[in-house]
């Protein structure tokens, strides 16, 4: 089975951030938004809504094959599991920065004085992650490589008569 991976639809992206709402809340021992603030939570998303001009868009990261980020990483934390999951251990995070340095696609982040990105540890039920299910637009979509170039390149033909 082809592994899945999160694709933004730049053209549907209105910047509203339910996706960040919502991965920071599927992060917490409570996993929602008011049960981690009563338990005195912080929630910490892992994906970055970004603003380029009029263009809002989740920077999310890629799970590159050959990962900047894990390559200059002095400490090990960012490193790849057997899943092909990028990932950080945060107890040998330095908050160096490197791994954002290096990070082509800004999808590391600042958080607590440690490093922090998509994990995929937000999936439900169905194997869904918390921020494509929350994107009211469809922004976000969960799909092979192939079912996301099948459906850009349908869209491309669509828009061409």
């Amino acid at each position: 089975m082809k592994r899945k991976e999160i694709f933004v639809r730049y053209e549907r992206c209105t910047g509203c951030r339910s996706c960040e709402l919502a991965c920071a809340v599927s992060h917490t021992a409570a996993r929602n938004l008011f049960g981690a603030l009563l338990g005195g939570e912080r929630p910490q998303k892992r994906l970055y809504v970004d603003q380029v001009g009029r263009v809002k868009a989740p920077a999310v990261c890629r799970q590159c094959e050959e990962p900047p980020c894990v390559a200059v990483c002095i400490t090990g934390a960012m490193h790849r599991r057997e899943d092909g999951v990028n990932v950080v251990a945060l107890r040998r995070c330095i908050g160096c920065w490197m791994c954002a340095m290096a990070c082509p696609f800004g999808a590391v982040g600042r958080g607590e004085g440690k490093a922090v990105k998509c994990d995929r540890e937000c999936l439900d039920e169905e194997g869904v992650p918390a921020c494509v299910r929350a994107c009211p637009t469809g922004a976000l979509v969960f799909q092979t490589v192939e079912e996301f170039e099948a459906e850009r390149r349908l869209a491309a033909a669509v828009s061409f008569r």
